[in-house]
Order: structure tokens, then C-alpha cells, then sequence
């Protein structure tokens, strides 16, 4: 790769949530563009030190911290060693989410609880961590929301999963009003179906039939979400502030 295409050289990232399918394509799609990146992780040790690893073999910084997004000091704590490591934090990744699906009157409390917490409090606690650092920088940053449709249109059976990514979407649009004379744009993608290892599980029959809903015929690649986050993070984009980009095949049109 040609130093036209190592944009981000010089900028530095976290992304939660990053040791597999959607959080890991965007960590090693920075690093390829130039970028230090910092990503933290729930369980496994072993996933993140191969992350490590595949994103210093690009001939950038990286750095892990495992952790829970949904306790608001370990967020903290986190963001700031990052820019006393990096000197600066230019990327807001808040991908970090969990599922507990079940129809509401079966669904515990315990269930919500969590998915609300992880998915909706943890994006709350790094947004307001890297924005200290970011509304200080001259160049300001970026903060994207990996979100969902199930955010948008609601889904039977993911009364928590939907209310917390329609709770992000709400807090990309709060934030964006509030940090945008500061040259800092928050912005959401609201993802379909993605190929990952938790959709691979999916009962043939009803990936048969999710896929004739969706127009495309097919579901997303983790590379071509990394793509898309990349542009809507980058000087291209610069513009674009306060929006959800539906990034779904189609699906929820």
C-alpha cells in the first residue's frame, strides 16, 4: 500500500469491541490506512494479542485493554491512557454490543439490563471520555456508532437489542449538535446482515428467508463495513455530521 493510501498516518483510534467480525474489520482497516489503534475487548486474551500483532505487522501502533464499555471508570481510565500513550485521539470507534433475544414477556430483566448497559451506556461512556481529549485538538475528530436497523424499524423479539441501538442513534444525533463548532462529527451506521461468525450459525432455513427480504440478495462483508466506516471517519467526510447510514442491502427501505 502507497503512502496516498495511508490517510490516517500521523492519527490515532479506539475501537471497542474489536477482536472479531465487524469491530476487528474496522481496527485492521484503519491500521492499513496509517492509523494507531487502540481497541479494547471483553474475554478473549489470545484474539487480541493476534489483533496486536496483525495491526503492528502494518507498521503502525497498537495497544489492548480488555475491559467492560458499561463500567464508566474502566472506560475512562482507558481513553486516557490512550492519549497519554499516543498523545492524541482523533477515532471514536463504539462498536462494543451483545444480544439477549427472547420475546418480551419470556426476557429477563438481567437481559435488558445487560444489552442496554453494554450496548447503549458503554458508546455514552467512551463518547464522553474521548471527547474531553477531542473538543481540546485544533482538528477536532470523529466519533462513529456502529448501530442497527433493529435500531430503525424495531425487530419481534429484540425489545432490549432494538431499544439500545435506537438509544444510539438518538445519542449520535444529541452529540453531533452539540460538538460540531468544535470540528468533532458523530455519526452512526445502522448495519443489516453481516457476514460474521454469529450469522454463519444461522439456521439455513432462516438465512434462506432473511436473505429474500433483502434486495441485494446477500449479506454485507466485514471488509466493506471496514470501508465504509473509514470514509465517514476521514477528511472526506468532514461534512457529514448527525447522520445514520443504513448500510442493510436494502433491507429496511
Amino acid at each position: 500500500m502507497g503512502s496516498e493510501d495511508r490517510k490516517f498516518s500521523g492519527r490515532v483510534a479506539i475501537v471497542t469491541g474489536a477482536t472479531r467480525g465487524i469491530g476487528r474489520a474496522i481496527a485492521l482497516e484503519l491500521a492499513q490506512r496509517g492509523a494507531d489503534v487502540a481497541f479494547n475487548y471483553a474475554k478473549s486474551m489470545t484474539a487480541a494479542d493476534e489483533l496486536k500483532s496483525e495491526i503492528e505487522s502494518m507498521g503502525v501502533r497498537a495497544w489492548a485493554s480488555q475491559g467492560d464499555v458499561a463500567n464508566t471508570d474502566a472506560a475512562a481510565a482507558m481513553v486516557k491512557q490512550v492519549k497519554d500513550s499516543f498523545g492524541r485521539i482523533d477515532f471514536l470507534v463504539n462498536n462494543a454490543g451483545i444480544v439477549r433475544d427472547t420475546l418480551i414477556l419470556r426476557m429477563k430483566e438481567c437481559d435488558w439490563d445487560a444489552v442496554i448497559d453494554t450496548n447503549l451506556k458503554g458508546a455514552w461512556n467512551f463518547a464522553k471520555a474521548a471527547l474531553r481529549v477531542m473538543l481540546r485538538q485544533e482538528e477536532g475528530g470523529s466519533i462513529l456508532n456502529i448501530t442497527s436497523i433493529s435500531g430503525v424499524v424495531g425487530m419481534a423479539g429484540q425489545s432490549n437489542y432494538s431499544a439500545s441501538k435506537a438509544g444510539m442513534i438518538g445519542l449520535t444525533k444529541a452529540l453531533a449538535r452539540e460538538v460540531a463548532s468544535r470540528k468533532v462529527t458523530v455519526n452512526a451506521l445502522a448495519l443489516g446482515m453481516v457476514s460474521t461468525d454469529m450469522s454463519s450459525a444461522l439456521d439455513e432455513t432462516y438465512r434462506a428467508k432473511l436473505l429474500e427480504q433483502i434486495p441485494l440478495g446477500r449479506f454485507a462483508e466485514v471488509e466493506e463495513v471496514g470501508r465504509i466506516a473509514c470514509f465517514l471517519l476521514s477528511n472526506d467526510a468532514r461534512y457529514i455530521t448527525g447522520q445514520v447510514v443504513q448500510v442493510d442491502g436494502g433491507l429496511a427501505m
